[in-house]
């Protein structure tokens, strides 16, 4: 691996010369700063960010916080807070909780120490003391909390479009599968929909999961068709979750969408590629993560925030598990 002493002996100056470059402090000849560029290249030489910022006392890392990496929706949401501060210069720490307040924590401690300059943190303690830190800007984002800098999906209207587009295909026996109770898009989204089923008056059941892991969908999912076989729409609380209602249904000679209909939520890349295809609730996982490291660069460089709590439009993407509609 090469270091500084390499690059200025490649480009034929002194360390502190390379170091000026790297830093950008003092003046540097433009034919030597090329030289020195052109070294770093040739050597694959990267600066340690860490001892830049120390240096500088300006660092270019931001923290970000994810629950779970496994599911699919989330690195959507890293791909888009990824692509923008790239665009900015700055660059990503990555921390994976697991839903783990010990685990989130440590990671916060780490982030600080690496001398980051902005979190961006999915969790679901947003109005932890942990977050507390007058000195580090925080945007939250997915799971939110009022008043504090974040973006999120609009989950009740989601839950509602979901219920609204099984009746308007003509499920009359609905089996809402509630998501884990400590998730609060979860609760937004069961209200959502519950609303809807409510007030229509349309027969409908409830069962509740405790996470969003595919073994226990798997689980829940026999569960349902033995419990409620006369099903004949499912309103799943994430895509994940109908996965597995999919698979299950097939399993036991379900047609799809003709005997039952199902809808997910998130719109993970894979939804597309199921079979059949899933129709689900789209939530802009890509946009958000955008919109929310546009907050956090903002608060970063302490401009004006207009609009410091983003909410964004879900959208009903019709495939294979639902039926055709006339669209008058």
């Amino acid at each position: 691996m090469a270091t500084i002493k390499d690059v200025a002996k490649a480009a034929q100056v002194s360390v502190a010369t390379v170091s000026r470059v790297l830093n950008d402090t003092g003046y540097v000849h433009s034919d030597t700063k090329t030289r020195v560029t052109q070294a770093m290249q040739e050597l694959n030489y990267f600066p340690n960010e860490v001892a830049r910022s120390l240096f500088k006392r300006e660092s270019r890392l931001i923290g970000l916080i994810l629950p779970d990496i496994t599911n699919p929706f989330f690195p959507q949401l890293a791909r888009g807070v990824e692509d923008e501060i790239h665009a900015h210069g700055f660059r990503l720490l990555f921390g994976n909780s697991d839903e783990d307040r010990e685990k989130e924590m440590a990671y916060l401690q780490t982030f600080k120490q690496n001398q980051v300059v902005g979190v961006i943190a999915v969790t679901n303690e947003p109005e932890s003391d942990i977050y507390n830190d007058d000195d580090l800007p925080v945007v939250f984002l997915d799971r939110t909390v009022p008043h504090a800098p974040s973006v999120f999906a609009d989950a009740a209207a989601g839950g509602k479009m979901a219920a609204m587009e099984l009746i308007r295909r003509g499920s009359r026996q609905i089996t809402l599968l509630k998501g884990p109770a400590h998730l609060q898009t979860a609760r937004q989204r069961f209200k959502g929909a519950l609303d809807v089923l409510t007030e229509t008056g349309v027969d409908f059941h409830v069962m509740s999961n405790a996470s969003f892991s595919f073994q226990e969908a798997r689980k829940s999912a026999k569960a349902l068709f033995q419990l409620y076989p006369e099903t004949d729409g499912i309103i799943a609380s994430n895509d994940i979750v109908a996965t597995a209602v999919i698979h299950e249904a097939l399993r036991i000679g379900k047609a799809i969408p003709g005997d039952v209909q199902i809808i997910g939520f998130d719109d993970i890349p894979q939804s597309e590629l199921l079979f059949p295809s899933l129709s689900t609730i789209r939530q802009p996982a890509y946009e958000m993560g955008k919109e929310a490291a546009q907050l956090l660069i903002k608060a970063i460089q302490k401009q004006p925030i207009d609009q410091p709590v983003i909410q964004m439009p879900v959208s009903f993407i019709e495939r294979e598990t639902t039926r055709k509609v006339d669209s008058q």
